[in-house]
């Protein structure tokens, strides 16, 4: 046993609010603090003056608040993404961070699924005709004026394959798509086409994006990406809002380049009110509210990982280490 180990950890959940679902307590003896809401790098080096073990969901930790946290020893994410942490500044300074992964295998991929049907079946524009009174007006017993279209026999293209896109496929599959993916990693499995990054926005009926945010990934769909899709083609985007140049989005779904698209997420969330996809009011554009991964379900099995993390780590056998 290492002599941190001996020592009491000190730990701080800086956005407990962002997690609801029972947070069991580590069976390890520990201070315990949590905050619902942590805002700014003062607050934030504040809470965690004398903490071994930091919590975070969308909490930043850089170079400027790590280097006046001494103690820290860890970082466990409370999601999967880890973009709000400064991961070289990490490594430098032998502290380990962990996240949390496959809990949303199930609710982010409905999520997807249920934004692709909405479009495709015209769920909104229809809605929005029967509250302006037009079908009650119609001398039909039905109302037309916005095409539908199925998932079956269309082509579902996927930028990224890792769980959650694999998780997608296996959903598409069974509403009779045909599945193509563009990944960086060869993929070796069977029933999946791969595909060029060129070919997949040239040929996909629906593109859903299932990518990490990184300097790379970072508007990897901007004007020109969007220019080479279908006219009659729809962009989900349930992973990073950074992956998609927002005011290229904007402007191709009011221009006819695209013909809808489905966002869970946005570049700076909370959103500022100028951001042009919040300007939209078009029944071809749904946006949520970064709700994809919130399943009661999803959140109770990332809050019970997070705490098998904060154990591995104290037992000297950390797991899911990305730093």
């Amino acid at each position: 046993m290492t002599a941190l180990q001996h020592k009491r950890h000190r730990i701080v959940f800086l956005d407990r609010d962002s997690l609801i679902a029972k947070v069991r307590p580590p069976a390890f003896a520990h201070e315990w603090a949590e905050h619902a809401h942590t805002k700014g790098s003062a607050q934030t080096v504040e809470r965690l003056q004398g903490a071994s073990i930091a919590i975070t969901n969308k909490v930043p930790l850089r170079e400027a608040e790590l280097a006046q946290l001494p103690d820290l020893k860890m970082i466990a994410v409370a999601a999967t993404g880890t973009d709000i942490i400064d991961l070289p500044a990490c490594r430098a300074r032998g502290i380990i961070v962990a996240n949390i992964r496959d809990y949303a295998r199930a609710t982010v991929p409905e999520h997807t699924l249920a934004l692709m049907l909405a479009l495709r079946r015209q769920l909104v524009a229809y809605r929005l005709d029967v509250e302006a009174g037009l079908w009650q007006a119609s001398d039909r017993f039905c109302l037309f004026g916005h095409p539908v279209r199925d998932l079956h026999g269309s082509r579902l293209g996927l930028l990224g394959y890792g769980a959650l896109g694999k998780s997608v496929a296996h959903l598409a599959r069974a509403f009779g798509m045909q599945v193509a993916v563009y990944n960086r990693s060869p993929i070796k499995e069977d029933g999946v086409t791969e595909v060029s990054l060129a070919e997949l926005l040239a040929t996909s009926d629906i593109l859903s994006l299932h990518l990490p945010l990184t300097d790379k990934t970072r508007n990897i769909i901007g004007a020109k990406e969007l220019a080479s899709m279908k006219p009659t083609a729809l962009l989900i985007n349930t992973a990073r809002g950074g992956l998609v140049d927002e005011a290229a989005l904007a402007d191709a779904l009011q221009t006819g380049v695209i013909a809808g698209a489905g966002f869970d997420v946005l570049s700076k969330e909370p959103p500022q009110a100028d951001n042009p996809l919040l300007q939209l009011r078009l029944p071809n554009f749904i946006l949520t509210p970064h709700t994809a991964w919130a399943s009661g379900e999803a959140m109770q099995l990332l809050a019970d990982m997070l705490i098998e993390n904060v154990e591995a780590f104290e037992r000297g056998a950390p797991v899911n280490v990305v730093a």
